[in-house]
């Protein structure tokens, strides 16, 4: 699919438009800063998505508003005593350095032990961390996608997940195919079966129209609580962008 970009200024705010051969248009407003993106049929002009963006404008300050409150943690140095979250909490690292394989484990209900062979430097202690992160997320996939399975109607084919730096899942709706954050695994449970149900619930409606938040309230009647919870965890420190 063949995309042109460009970039307008609406209101003070700067847009990043994405033109292709689709049919509707869709406003995405993207952490940690509230960059906007538009995806817009390739025959409208300037002007079309212009007027589109002026009639959305409170909705996207709002979105911005809301990633600017946002708590959002230093970059990680991977050192003791650093604040690091897993599952919703968090946990106070310590390392270790030792002879022998790496190792990470919650050791009590405040400290998450990383046990690094001596000389590990910055980026091989946050590489096996987030391998360590990888594989608990991943563990806690097959159950959920059994159980949700059969309340939502549907069969996924396949559970991945990787880094992503503005949405916190995906999905190929042909494929059956979805993909989580990797950076869920540091926020709740409850957040994590949102997004999962969420992605899910797009293989029935590709859209946020109103049939898919129907579809919500059906399956999932707290899932904009869950939803609030999510964004108010801290964000990761990251170079966002997309």
């Amino acid at each position: 699919m063949t995309t042109e970009y460009s970039h307008i200024e609406v209101g003070g705010i700067g847009v990043d438009i994405h033109r292709k051969a689709i049919k509707n248009l869709h406003v995405g407003v993207y952490p940690p800063d509230g960059k906007v993106r538009i995806a817009a049929p390739s025959h409208l002009n300037d002007e079309a998505v212009r007027l589109a963006i002026v009639s959305r404008l409170g909705w996207i300050r709002r979105q911005r508003q809301g990633f600017a409150r946002q708590v959002r943690q230093s970059a990680r140095e991977m050192v003791t005593g650093e604040s690091h979250y897993f599952g919703g909490r968090r946990y106070r690292l310590n390392v270790v350095e030792q002879p022998g394989n790496p190792r990470v484990r919650v050791a009590n209900n405040s400290t998450l032990e990383l046990r690094v062979p001596p000389g590990t430097d910055r980026e091989g202690r946050l590489q096996i961390l987030d391998r360590w992160y990888r594989r608990q997320l991943k563990a806690k996939i097959p159950e959920l996608l059994t159980h949700w399975e059969g309340v939502v109607g549907v069969e996924v084919a396949e559970c991945h997940v990787k880094k992503m730096k503005t949405k916190w899942g995906s999905c190929t709706i042909q494929a059956r195919r979805i993909w989580l954050n990797l950076e869920l695994v540091k926020k709740s449970p409850r957040c994590l079966e949102y997004i999962l149900v969420h992605e899910m619930v797009h293989l029935l409606e590709r859209h946020h129209t109103d049939r898919f938040r129907g579809l919500m309230d059906q399956y999932m009647p707290d899932w904009r609580l869950r939803k609030a919870e999510l964004n108010e965890t801290p964000l990761a420190h990251e170079d966002w962008d997309y």
